[in-house]
């Protein structure tokens, strides 16, 4: 017992000063970032310049009523899809009144009026409007004289008493008409100005669950039809860039799938797409989270406003940047072409009771060529134009000359940026890059260190090592060599030390019974039965194999690179390192005493605890040098790591369940039985203990409250 203590306390004084060892040759870094990806504290890059009501355009005695949409043409002149008052007005650039399109004289020379547009689109040659009410699409030309009308399309493809309701629509180079319309859950209708139907394309949809897809399986095909109009979900807006790429939003995903989507970056339920010409959504999402407004959904229980960005509009900007905007906080969002947030901006409130640049509810948004941003504020009646700030234009610049390949002058930029707004992940990824360019890979790493992006690390880790590599080419096989031959050496040495403890009378030292776990692991069988039957093994060996076991976790949490582990995930206490190991292992020999005593077992509590602990060999032996061997690998060689703990864990688990067989002197089969019967046991033991510590939490809740009803009555 002297001896045991005296281990215990070793083992204590080790585990108490390897905390300060490891501080000691491991120093960490620590960098302050955004942990949602927002741009907190950061310079405003557009600020407001003028609210643009009624009055102001010149609008008369009619002001608006319900505006649905904002547009703004290629030669400047703005268009208010005012869906209240049945018509479209026209601003010139200067917020204006042009003028106003409300009536026409259709094809058959019948006099003609708009029904609540809700969405416009103009062109080069036309304006095309989405006429809601009377379900079709009506043309003018550009100088505001009436063209045509682009009725329903007609297809098989359009379900049975199905309604034609467009709310949205956008035109590329080719003349096509890509529609949204607000009864529609296929996709974006594909047609011609002669309302030819093309197809859908770009159809939401609904994520299932693997039991819903093999439920599914067993529905009738009616049933099918009848649940897919339920599980897609209509869009709600749609623009067009330059290059024919289809930008559409939808607001109809529920919180679950969107929090979901954030964080995988699944298009499927993302609720900004861009489309091609096939309907196939190329939208990059390289940013830290998918494209989707706020990232996190719930800020506190006492927030005012909670759940999921209501998204219902977007618009292109400067340097194939894009904006969204989000109804329900009356914010805007703009990413760059590679989905990084680049700023955020807005906040709910009256333009005309509070400060300027506030919007009541956000129904549109868009850009008007001198790069000034457009808001359509359709609870105030009225437009919040925005300008950019010289901080903007530092950002706008330095995409253009990183767009340009103008590398020098961006790197002057995203440096001037920082010097505005520190915390900018952009930019230092751009610096990153910038340094990785020149051959600064050193630099390089630490710039995409501080904004925790390990593939862009990984490359440049993988120029540092390749430069060491060529410099000292010598070292590797040496090194190779060496650890190889003290590989051998060692097991060279526990077999001789094995081979003497076998003959050796009397009781044996523990140093020959922990190198009996290197017989263990190659020879289960014989020996697990001499562990228990020739005593090589005791309580002594067991707790030490145990607590290497306990030093190889606790040296993974801090010593794996920050490439395989970026977010310091695995950063464990001293005592959580002690309980991931001791908590499964204890709660596995307590069950399996409890099974076996039933299944009548010949092995005690002691031999199965001696025995479980000798099956761990393998964890340290093989986590160890996976640990270390991270420092040196980059992601791509991942798998390497995967396989050594996967070899591990399987190892354990192979060594457990012949321990038990042997232990207990089982068959193949009832092992097999006694070994899945102590994993129920084990989670009984786990609900037992949550039960009752939840049981012990409600009574002292109670007596403390009774303590405190007492102490204010008296």
């Amino acid at each position: 017992m002297k001896k045991l203590r005296n281990v215990l306390l070793i083992g204590l004084v080790l585990l108490t000063i390897l905390p300060v060892l490891a501080g000691a040759v491991a120093p960490y870094k620590t960098y302050t970032y955004s942990p949602e990806g927002e741009l907190l504290n950061s310079p405003n890059a557009y600020v407001p310049n003028i609210n643009i009501d009624a009055e102001y355009m010149g609008l008369g005695d009619v002001p608006f009523s319900a505006p649905k949409d904002l547009f703004v043409a290629p030669d400047g002149r703005i268009y208010i899809a005012d869906s209240g008052n049945n018509r479209i007005i026209v601003l010139t650039k200067y917020y204006k009144l042009d003028y106003i399109i409300d009536s026409f004289e259709n094809d058959w020379g019948v006099p003609d009026r708009l029904s609540s547009p809700n969405g416009v689109f103009v062109n080069e040659k036309h304006i095309y409007i989405c006429d809601t009410n009377n379900c079709r699409i009506v043309r003018y030309n550009v100088d505001g004289t009436f063209d045509k009308v682009i009725d329903q399309p007609e297809s098989n493809l359009f379900e049975e008493g199905s309604i034609y309701k467009p709310i949205a629509c956008a035109v590329d180079a080719y003349d096509r008409i890509f529609v949204v319309s607000s009864t529609t859950y296929q996709g974006v209708i594909v047609i011609n100005d002669d309302a030819e139907f093309f197809g859908f394309i770009g159809a939401q949809s609904e994520s299932l669950s693997p039991i819903e897809i093999l439920w599914r399986r067993f529905k009738t095909k009616e049933q099918l039809e009848e649940e897919d109009a339920i599980l897609a979900r209509e869009l709600n807006n749609i623009t067009i860039d330059s290059d024919n790429f289809i930008y559409v939003t939808t607001s109809n995903i529920d919180d679950a799938d969107l929090q979901a989507q954030i964080t995988s970056k699944d298009p499927k339920t993302s609720p900004i797409k861009k489309l091609n010409a096939s309907g196939v959504d190329v939208l990059k999402r390289n940013g830290t989270f998918a494209p989707s407004g706020e990232v996190r959904l719930n800020f506190s229980p006492t927030a005012t406003i909670q759940g999921a960005s209501t998204l219902v509009d977007v618009a292109i900007g400067p340097v194939k940047t894009w904006s969204i905007i989000d109804q329900k906080r009356s914010k805007v969002y703009t990413y760059d072409e590679y989905g990084n947030l680049l700023f955020a901006f807005g906040d709910k409130g009256s333009t005309k009771t509070s400060q300027i640049g506030n919007v009541g509810e956000l129904g549109a948004i868009a850009y008007q060529p001198d790069g000034t941003l457009l808001l359509l504020d359709v609870l105030n009646n009225c437009i919040v134009a925005y300008r950019r700030t010289e901080y903007g234009d530092l950002l706008i610049n330095a995409l253009q000359n990183d767009a340009d390949r103008k590398f020098d002058m961006a790197e002057h930029d995203w440096t001037e940026i920082l010097k505005r707004n520190i915390n900018y992940s952009i930019a230092y990824l751009q610096l990153g890059k910038s340094a990785a360019r020149n051959g600064e890979y050193e630099e390089a790493m630490e710039l995409f260190k501080k904004i925790k992006n390990t593939e862009d690390y990984s490359a440049a880790f993988k120029e540092v090592r390749s430069a060491w590599a060529s410099e000292n080419f010598w070292i590797i096989p040496v090194v190779a060599v060496i650890i190889i031959l003290l590989v051998a050496k060692f097991f060279s040495y526990a077999a001789k030390v094995n081979h003497r403890a076998t003959l050796k009378l009397g009781r044996r030292s523990v140093k020959e019974e922990v190198l009996y776990a290197f017989h263990i692991i190659f020879h289960p069988f014989d020996g697990f039965w001499d562990l228990k039957h020739e005593r090589r093994g005791s309580m002594k060996s067991a707790l030490a194999i145990l607590l290497f076991t306990i030093i190889a976790f606790f040296y993974k949490s801090i010593g794996t690179s920050y490439i395989f582990n970026p977010d310091d995930s695995q950063m464990l206490t001293v005592l959580g390192n002690i309980a991931a190991v001791v908590v499964p292992l204890l709660l596995w020999v307590i069950a399996n005493w409890c099974i076996t005593t039933l299944f009548e077992g010949e092995g005690s509590m002691k031999d199965i605890f001696i025995a479980t602990c000798y099956s761990l060999t393998p964890l340290p032996l093989l986590m160890i040098p996976s640990t270390i061997a991270s420092n040196f690998l980059i992601t791509s060689e991942a798998g390497i790591l995967s396989l050594l703990n996967g070899i591990a864990f399987v190892w354990l688990g192979l060594l457990l369940i012949l321990g038990m067989m042997v232990t207990h002197d089982y068959s193949v089969g009832k092992n097999v039985l006694a070994c899945i019967m102590t994993i129920v046991g084990m989670v009984f033991i786990m609900f037992i203990a949550v039960l009752f510590s939840t049981l012990m939490t409600q009574i002292v809740g109670f007596i403390s409250d009774i303590i405190t009803e007492i102490s204010f009555r008296m």
